[in-house]
């Protein structure tokens, strides 16, 4: 059994992720983006188990200073807040960078029915 980890922690374990993973982005390095990427990932599937408790707890981020962590954290919660997560992602959607790029395809991906990240 894994110990108990409080919501504040890993919710600085997705954000931090979250950078991370985008600095190694810029710099070309994509097996580094990826470690970051799966740590994001455990922290949300992390998150998750505790239902909307956890979720509520990722919430934070859609205020958080750096976008990139703001339209993750949107693109994660979509089905949990879908109207703070997709105004946050059409204000990033604006834009035109990498985010924005991102934020684009998961407003895409969410109208066209075909967002699958958080099911349960």
């Amino acid at each position: 059994m894994r110990p108990r980890i409080s919501n504040h922690e890993l919710v600085k374990r997705f954000a931090d992720a979250v950078a991370l993973q985008t600095f190694a982005i810029w710099h070309g390095d994509a097996r580094t983006g990826n470690r970051h990427a799966r740590r994001r990932i455990a922290a949300f599937e992390r998150l998750r188990e505790r239902g909307d408790e956890g979720r509520d707890a990722l919430m934070v981020l859609l205020q958080h200073e750096r976008p990139d962590v703001r339209v993750k954290a949107a693109v994660y919660l979509l089905r949990h807040c879908t109207e703070k997560s997709l105004e946050v992602l059409r204000a990033a959607a604006a834009g035109e960078s990498m985010v924005a790029f991102m934020a684009q395809q998961a407003i895409k991906r969410w109208e066209e029915g075909t967002w699958a990240l958080d099911l349960e």
